[in-house]
């Protein structure tokens, strides 16, 4: 197994403000992917720490950084309003997005996003405003109808994954996956709920998103527009 390195606390200037993250980058990094979590959650998150854990082990550099500043989130916390502000939180994705291109570890790395709830919405606004910068995207439980008009103008490569027992968000994933325009996959883990608590989804969720991951922050290969089940 490849080391996963060490988590390093970094402060990204994003417009006018400062965010907090942990930057882990394995030895001879395959690429990097920014986290866009979702409602109510954060970089501590223990369900995208699982799945980051996981993309790790597979070579790839991972920034768990927290969107809105421990002002925000208090005010958040109190009216769970800048949580579902998808254009506030994508600008904020884009400034991290451009933070990496600049930074001496991560510069020469290709960008992929993994968005969860919300966070997928804003990861694809931010990925149809980054088409140059960002070669992939995957959606875990994910609201991408959030990201509305941006759809049709993403580019990059999107893996959409939902559990199959989440019926109203499936419909809501299905209903995007026909708005985007690029190369997409929508992926139904069976048994999963929202959350994927059950014992072995959120493996499943680091499976699927590392073998996108590592297909797309590497030379392009093809994918056609199609759902499928996980086994």
């Amino acid at each position: 197994m490849e080391s996963t390195g060490e988590e390093r606390p970094v402060s990204v200037a994003a417009g006018p403000v400062t965010l907090e993250g942990n930057l882990s980058m394995p030895e001879a990094a395959r690429g990097v992917v920014l986290f866009a979590h979702g409602s109510g959650s954060s970089r501590h998150s223990p369900r995208n720490r699982a799945v980051a854990r996981g993309l790790r082990e597979q070579g790839l550099a991972t920034l768990l950084i927290d969107l809105l500043t421990p002002e925000e989130e208090i005010v958040d916390d109190a009216t769970a309003q800048l949580r579902f502000d998808i254009g506030l939180l994508a600008r904020r994705l884009v400034g991290v997005t451009d933070w990496l291109g600049q930074d001496a570890r991560t510069g020469d790395l290709r960008i992929g996003y993994f968005g969860a709830s919300t966070g997928a919405g804003a990861a694809l606004v931010a990925a149809a405003e980054r088409p140059g910068t960002v070669s992939a995207a995957v959606s875990r439980g994910g609201r991408p109808d959030l990201a509305g008009p941006a759809l049709a103008r993403v580019r990059v490569p999107v893996l959409l994954i939902v559990g199959g027992e989440d019926i109203p968000v499936i419909a809501l994933n299905r209903q995007a996956l026909a708005s985007l325009q690029g190369r997409k996959r929508l992926v139904i883990v069976p048994g999963a709920s929202h959350l994927f608590e059950e014992p072995g989804a959120l493996a499943t969720v680091a499976r699927l998103a590392a073998d996108w991951f590592l297909e797309w922050l590497s030379p392009a290969g093809d994918v056609s527009g199609t759902e499928v089940r996980s086994r």
